[in-house]
């Protein structure tokens, strides 16, 4: 990968990490319930679905899920009914006080894991990134060595922003009332992208 590749693949992977989704939903409520520290456990999570899915996409083995027209299907189904579900029961829940948690650590680890398998976006810029910057008569490891480091420092930079923001209002010195409505927006993010991605077409089948 040449530097001029590789700066392209840099500025694309910025935004794609930091336009908002379901990952950085998730970082700011943590932030914003449990608090900064432990709220980093849910970017490590999101680091390690990262880090799969890069060796994954190197092996070719997410084309190929989102190639199958069924098993797109399902795991859009099922993706969409977790948003869904995380949308509603924190819109019902945003009127009760915003407290420091005491989750335990492997819940928080395997409740962002989830969000991220999940995610359509991780799917679609991924596909993205190794249809657009991969060189193919170049051996795909020896591009890795460059592809993934970037990847995964961008990513830790921006979710730890995101959970980092989430500290910050849970901190503040907020009224009761926007309080509330921080947290239904946040909700009402998840049911918007468990919805898109439930009415999203398959891979090819537009």
């Amino acid at each position: 990968m040449t530097f001029e590749s590789w700066t392209i693949f840099a500025v694309f992977w910025v935004v794609f990490v930091t336009t908002p989704g379901p990952n950085a939903v998730n970082c700011i409520t943590n932030g914003m319930t449990i608090g900064f520290r432990r709220g980093m456990i849910g970017v490590l999570a999101i680091l390690t679905q990262a880090s799969l899915f890069l060796v994954l996409s190197a092996l070719g083995i997410t084309a190929l899920i989102a190639a199958s027209p069924t098993g797109f299907l399902i795991a859009k189904l099922i993706g969409a009914g977790f948003l869904i579900y995380l949308g509603v029961r924190g819109w019902l829940m945003a009127k009760h006080p915003v407290t420091i948690q005491d989750k335990p650590a492997k819940s928080v680890y395997l409740h962002a894991l989830a969000i991220a398998t999940i995610n359509p976006k991780s799917v679609a810029g991924y596909l993205a990134a190794f249809s657009q910057f991969v060189q193919p008569d170049v051996p795909i490891w020896s591009q890795m060595g460059m592809i993934m480091p970037t990847a995964l420092a961008i990513t830790a930079i921006s979710y730890t922003g995101f959970t980092l923001l989430g500290a910050g209002l849970g901190r503040a010195a907020l009224s009761a009332v926007f309080n509330v409505w921080v947290r239904r927006i946040m909700a009402a993010c998840f049911v918007i992208y468990g919805v898109l991605l439930g009415a999203s077409t398959t891979p090819g089948r537009a």
